[in-house]
């Protein structure tokens, strides 16, 4: 009997003519002192430089413009800790709809005020005693707006997996056969997303997902054989992937795809973030630095052709920007 995911290959391609008008189509780039360091060939897509500088905007903007427009005018309302809240913004406002985004009060200034910034609604929330899902569940219920989960809907995760149709093509285009793939990875959708498209066409790339050691919920789910949780009162600086558990709907297609998962500390994503600057000169937010660090602290397994790393977004708070980049013990190629 053939398990059933949440989302196809065909829904990845829908996704991506979907928001071939208005997404990037991000670069797929390659530093010969990388390749040096690490003694093999890498790729690094930048999701950076997507709209609202990260990958969000895709699965935001592939799940609001279905959304029939009977119900675009009560909106839509969504979590996160900035990315995905971003994203749901900058969709909105393209889409002409009104947008509320519950969001924790401890979330890098940069991402609330961009957040709002793009005309979004911001209701703040205390992530150790409120729960952004019963905030949200309210308000959509009194508005009447779409709910829009940050990774746990078949258009989002979807909308992420266009990464994946782009990887295979830039490198096709460049006549490089991609090895494997390593993937920043918080409640899953990105990964179920790109591992999709991937496997499809490529079922020999190996797919890792990578997240702070403190947040290590797909990797200990993967090695149960069931969804687990992180204990209470974790933290990391990798802000954007502090998710409680793997997804309902993406843990499932991970655990089928994916070749493993790789885990990493606050001061190897420190290292990662302070090579990317210094070597790269690419500004790369904590969470959107996992899968990087795990190439450079040499956790990734030897590939059988290049081996491509996610760097998921850009959106760092200056002064933490400032405190990582400043200290000492820096790691240089």
């Amino acid at each position: 009997m053939t398990t059933r995911f949440a989302i196809s290959a065909d829904d990845v391609r829908s996704a991506a003519a979907m928001i071939a008008s208005v997404a990037v189509r991000t670069p797929l780039l390659e530093f010969a002192s990388l390749n040096a360091l690490t003694g093999s060939r890498v790729l690094v897509k930048f999701e950076g430089a997507q709209h609202t500088g990260s990958f969000k905007f895709r699965g935001a903007y592939n799940r609001l413009a279905r959304i029939d427009a009977s119900a675009k005018a009560a909106g839509v309302v969504a979590w996160s800790s900035g990315n995905h809240a971003q994203g749901v913004a900058a969709a909105a406002r393209l889409l002409g709809m009104p947008a509320a985004i519950v969001m924790p009060s401890d979330a890098p200034i940069i991402k609330i005020e961009n957040t709002r910034a793009l005309g979004a609604e911001v209701v703040l929330y205390d992530r150790e005693t409120e729960s952004r899902e019963t905030i949200a569940g309210n308000l959509s219920v009194r508005r009447g707006a779409i709910l829009v989960p940050s990774y746990d809907d078949p258009f989002v995760i979807a909308g992420q997996g266009t990464i994946g149709l782009e990887i295979l093509s830039q490198a096709a285009e460049a006549g490089i056969r991609v090895g494997q793939v390593l993937i920043c990875c918080g409640g899953g959708g990105m990964t179920a997303g790109i591992a999709t498209a991937i496997k499809d066409t490529a079922p020999a790339t190996q797919i890792y997902c990578v997240e702070p050691q403190a947040f290590d919920d797909t990797a200990r789910s993967l090695a149960s054989g069931k969804r687990e949780s992180v204990p209470k009162g974790a933290r990391s600086i990798c802000d954007a992937l502090m998710t409680n558990s793997p997804g309902e709907l993406t843990f499932p297609i991970n655990q089928a795809l994916l070749s493993g998962a790789l885990t990493v500390s606050d001061d190897q994503v420190r290292s990662a973030i302070c090579f990317a600057f210094e070597t790269m000169k690419l500004v790369v937010e904590p969470g959107g630095a996992v899968a990087l660090a795990a190439l450079l602290e040499g956790l990734a397994p030897p590939a059988e052709g290049a081996t491509v790393v996610i760097i998921s977004g850009a959106n760092v708070d200056p002064e933490l920007y400032a405190a990582i980049i400043t200290k000492s013990g820096r790691r240089n190629p």
